[in-house]
């Protein structure tokens, strides 16, 4: 069976980039699943493994541009350290540290990851581009199966409660290969 619109492909497979060739991302003990043709993964990664078939692998590059896009740098900026209050108003400076990734909610409800690339005396940088955001990505991998999707694992409307089919309308709903 082939990768087509509704057919979910197990996959092993390693993320790189490809300037530098450190791995990002690698799967290669447990297989993951990816539904097709529902736009909801990365147009390039949806394009270079539809008429895959078990056995075949794959390998290609993405620029920024394909994947992730390139670093907003409006999608950085200073927080007040207040924000990581606990309820008795303390910090817990060992979870505030540079590097550390928080889950954060804006004034919409919609949610995003921000990870603290500076800590100040009172304020915080935080960096809420995708991990992946300007680089170039190579993507290598194997087919380990196709199989149909069953009804219930294909998309009925989208979960946001926006009542919006359009999975690209929030695309910080999307996972690690979607846009």
């Amino acid at each position: 069976m082939k990768i087509e619109r509704n057919t979910i492909a197990a996959l092993f497979y390693t993320v790189s980039n490809a300037e530098s060739n450190a791995i990002l991302q690698k799967v290669t003990e447990q297989s993951q699943e990816f539904l097709f043709g529902h736009g909801q993964l990365l147009e390039v990664f949806e394009k270079n493994l539809l008429g895959l078939m078990e056995g075949d692998t794959f390998s290609f590059v993405a620029k920024s541009e394909e994947a992730y896009g390139p670093v907003d740098p409006h999608a950085i900026f200073d927080m007040p350290l207040s924000t990581f209050e606990e309820e008795d108003g303390s910090i817990d400076d060992e979870a505030v540290q540079v590097g550390h990734v928080f889950p954060m909610e804006d004034d919409y409800g919609n949610r995003h990851l921000g990870k603290i690339i500076r800590k100040m005396k009172d304020r915080v940088t935080m960096d809420f581009n995708h991990s992946m955001a300007g680089k170039t990505l190579r993507f290598e991998g194997n087919v380990v199966a196709v199989r149909n999707a069953k009804p219930e694992e294909l998309p009925k409307s989208h979960e946001c409660g926006c009542g919006s089919h359009d999975h690209h309308a929030h695309p910080e709903h999307k996972s690690i290969f979607e846009h």
